[in-house]
């Protein structure tokens, strides 16, 4: 590898330079890690990354975890980086909330775990998505192995954002922050034409489309059923003809968004189930086997409990990416109100918000552009879909 060039393995990271020198030069001095304050260059025990939704901050801690186990700092090829990459690492644990927080039975068995020897790699790496998920208690559990490292443990820590609401001030001031940022649709594009063979013309809508979310492009280029969906939210301000149409439109919103969590967890929950099932002798005979089958209820509702747990947290999250796009139409339409210089979100409707823009005040595109961002804020304090989406959707048709 030349000087100034990033391992293969960070050629994932699109449009992050930053990010991807800063872990690099990291990777490169992880023999020597540093504790306390950290220099420019070097590496230290505990690493927050933040950026917005679809920025590709798992993907960089998940890389970064694969430069550390690799023996040359990120070659792409190897056993650690493919078991790293893949989730069967030895000494690489993650932490991946099933639903809507992660609680502090899971968090203190994982770092009593992380605090033993790496027994494969040259570390032991506690990877912790979504970290804003966090309970307070999970929090002060994780918090006090940061503040105690183990001398050959690495903890990874991704959030939105640097905000207390999203993680602790006293966790946030002894990482190291690697901040993503929202990766350009022409960087998206170039890597679904690279990576997935896409060709350019659907490369570049389906980056612009996903709003700077790698993830989101991909499935938009490839899913016939997630094209639909999408064009289904941004044909809603045309459905706003009255009140009982408003009605009509959230149940919809809330069914659409159902139908892509469920088609998203439905292959997980069947593996799980079936794995578990098998484990505990499902389909045995002779004695013995209808004792155990009595015995494995309880387990086998505790799954249950857990998916259903993280389908909840999926239809949520499959709602707020409608959300963002029914975002996006009325900001296209200000765009054309205001005769900005910029691209539209979709480009696929920009006849309908220029249109749009014909017809409605500035002041009433911008208070429904608000109440979509309000309904945004709503959901994640727990307020129940429905409700937020019916009003959002009465101050959407009243304007």
């Amino acid at each position: 590898m030349t000087v100034g060039t990033a391992p293969p393995i960070f050629a994932e990271l699109v449009g992050q330079d930053d990010a991807v020198a800063t872990l690099t030069r990291a990777a490169a001095s992880a023999d020597t890690i540093v504790r306390g304050d950290v220099p420019e260059a070097g590496m230290t025990h505990a690493w927050l990354f933040t950026g917005p939704p679809g920025s590709g901050r798992s993907v960089a801690a998940r890389i970064f975890a694969a430069a550390l186990q690799c023996p040359n700092g990120g070659c792409g090829d190897c056993p650690a980086c493919h078991t790293t990459l893949g989730g069967t690492h030895a000494d690489v644990r993650f932490v991946v909330p099933e639903g809507l927080s992660i609680a502090v039975g899971e968090m203190r068995a994982l770092v009593l775990r992380a605090a033993s020897s790496p027994t494969q790699g040259r570390w032991q790496v506690l990877l912790v998505e979504d970290a804003d998920r966090l309970t307070e208690a999970a929090g002060n559990a994780l918090l006090k192995a940061i503040e105690e490292p183990p001398p050959r443990t690495v903890f990874l820590l991704c959030t939105p954002s640097t905000h207390p609401d999203d993680i602790s001030v006293t966790i946030r001031s002894r990482c190291r922050v690697v901040p993503l940022r929202q990766p350009p649709a022409d960087a998206i594009a170039a890597l679904l034409h690279r990576r997935d063979g896409l060709d350019e013309q659907t490369a570049a809508w389906a980056a612009a489309a996903a709003q700077g979310h790698v993830g989101r492009a991909r499935r938009l280029a490839r899913d016939p059923q997630a094209r639909a969906r999408r064009e289904a939210v941004l044909a809603v301000p045309r459905r706003l003809t009255g009140i009982g149409a408003a009605f009509d439109a959230a149940a919809a919103l809330i069914e659409a968004a159902e139908a892509e969590a469920a088609a998203s967890v439905v292959e997980t929950d069947a593996r799980e189930r079936a794995s578990l099932e098998t484990a505990l002798g499902a389909g045995g005979t002779g004695k013995g086997a209808a004792g155990a089958a009595r015995g494995s209820a309880g387990q086998l509702k505790d799954l249950e409990r857990r998916q259903k747990s993280r389908a909840t947290r999926a239809q949520r999250d499959a709602l707020d990416r409608a959300l963002v796009d029914l975002a996006g139409f009325y900001r296209d339409v200000l765009v054309h109100t205001f005769a900005a210089a910029v691209e539209p979100v979709h480009g696929d409707t920009d006849e309908l918000a220029a249109a749009a823009a014909q017809k409605w005040a500035p002041e009433s595109t911008l208070r429904r552009l608000e109440s979509v961002l309000e309904c945004r804020v709503a959901i994640e304090a727990n307020v129940k879909p429905r409700i937020a989406v019916e009003a959002m959707m009465l101050a959407l048709w009243r304007g």
